[in-house]
């Protein structure tokens, strides 16, 4: 697997840079006349960029399955190996992730949340019910289900508001954790004093190593909602409601602060603010300073960069390019781009506009969750309870690990 990795990773570099080659020659003006390195006329050379790109973008979804493969068959080994030290160790086993119903299908978050004993057990007046605990994947996306309102005469349809769209949790690989902090080793130091020498006579130098300890803490991120007792005795509504918004909105807010978080305490240390990360502003064409940002991954940062996070305000001048023919150099309107040099291309209004991040997403940063999402509910404030209002709360506590800051440039100016 390692060396195909290498392999393919080789074939895009080599294409990044031919592609870059015909880019310097067509200038600014986009001038396709100006070409060298491509043969034929200037519709034959646009054909040609176009093909080359595509080649860039396939090559670079192929590392990212690679990647993806490795780092599965890694982490499966992992859990393996700390299955099999538990065991020995004669301690529980987890069971199995999700909970399915008598058909066999998956169970959602309300499904498993109202049918918990914590929930059965509720009665009103109680002060707060017992934290029901729902191992859940923060990945999955929920389904959307009727309309929550009683009346039958509706519809059952309910439009909902547009808020922003979650993009970013996917692209981070993700891990559990046990856990009130990740906790790590770097190696900070590293002088390599391999040489030749004369046998009996060249004395060898000494290598250097050194390693320091570094910590991320877990954090909760947590939201809730009033809900009157009618609804949460109806199980199809609270179904829906829950499923809907409450993980929605804990999802979408983990989603920007993975790239926004202050690092400030309580909050995410988001790669956007690491200071660490390499950056620069952007003098000439997008297009070139994607392809700088990701070779300075590669050169300063040693890392093998797979997207590029950018605002939809910015990625739009840089797809409707064209040449001085009127072509356009990523493609014809018909044809899907999410690819660019090679880089999965993640258009999102999560970043500020005017910025893009180039970066190892696939290697150099991770997401740790500590605990599923906890759904619990109270009525125990006395004017939710002489109104027949319980409180919703839902919770999740993770934790987002950089591992190496200069594996990220960002391009300001965009």
């Amino acid at each position: 697997m390692p060396s195909k990795l290498v392999e393919k990773r080789n074939e895009l570099k080599a294409k990044q840079d031919k592609l870059h080659q015909v880019l310097v020659e067509m200038g600014d003006t986009g001038d396709l006349s100006k070409v060298t390195s491509l043969q034929g006329t200037n519709k034959e050379k646009a054909d040609a960029f176009r093909i080359l790109n595509k080649e860039c973008g396939d090559i670079g979804a192929e590392c990212d399955t690679l990647v993806e493969i490795e780092k599965a068959y890694t982490d499966d080994q992992a859990r393996q190996k700390a299955a099999e030290e538990d065991a020995r160790a004669g301690l529980p086993q987890p069971g199995k992730k999700g909970e399915r119903g008598e058909g066999g299908e998956q169970k959602s978050i309300g499904q498993m949340f109202v049918e918990s004993p914590e929930f059965k057990s509720f009665r009103p007046g109680q002060h707060q019910s017992a934290p029901v605990t729902l191992d859940v994947d923060l990945k999955t996306h929920m389904t959307t289900a009727a309309g929550w309102a009683p009346q039958s005469l509706r519809t059952g349809k309910v439009v909902e508001f547009a808020p922003r769209p979650i993009q970013i949790i996917d692209l981070i690989p993700s891990g559990k954790t046990q856990s009130a902090a990740i906790v790590y080793m770097e190696e900070t130091g590293f002088t390599n004093t391999a040489a030749e020498h004369v046998e009996d006579t060249g004395a060898m130098v000494e290598a250097t190593l050194a390693l320091t300890q570094r910590s991320v803490t877990v954090q909760e991120i947590g939201v809730w909602l009033p809900v009157t007792r009618q609804q949460l005795e109806d199980v199809d509504q609270v179904t829906a409601y829950i499923d809907q918004r409450l993980s929605f909105m804990l999802r979408q807010r983990l989603d920007s602060q993975i790239i926004v978080g202050t690092g400030l305490t309580c909050f995410l240390a988001g790669l956007l603010t690491n200071a660490g990360r390499q950056t620069f502003v952007l003098a000439g064409d997008q297009m070139d300073a994607i392809y700088d940002a990701a070779r300075r991954v590669r050169v300063t940062g040693r890392a093998n960069p797979n997207a590029v996070i950018i605002h939809p305000n910015d990625w739009q001048p840089v797809r409707l390019k064209r040449s001085d023919d009127g072509l356009y150099i990523l493609g014809n309107p018909n044809e899907p781009v999410n690819r660019m040099w090679g880089l999965q291309v993640v258009e999102s209004d999560a970043i500020t506009e005017g910025s893009a991040l180039i970066g190892d997403y696939a290697n150099q940063c991770q997401l740790f969750e500590k605990r599923g999402i906890v759904l619990e509910v109270t009525d125990s404030h006395a004017s939710l309870f002489i109104n027949n209002v319980d409180v919703v709360k839902a919770t999740v506590r993770v934790a987002l690990v950089n591992y190496r800051p200069s594996a990220f440039c960002e391009i300001s100016g965009m």
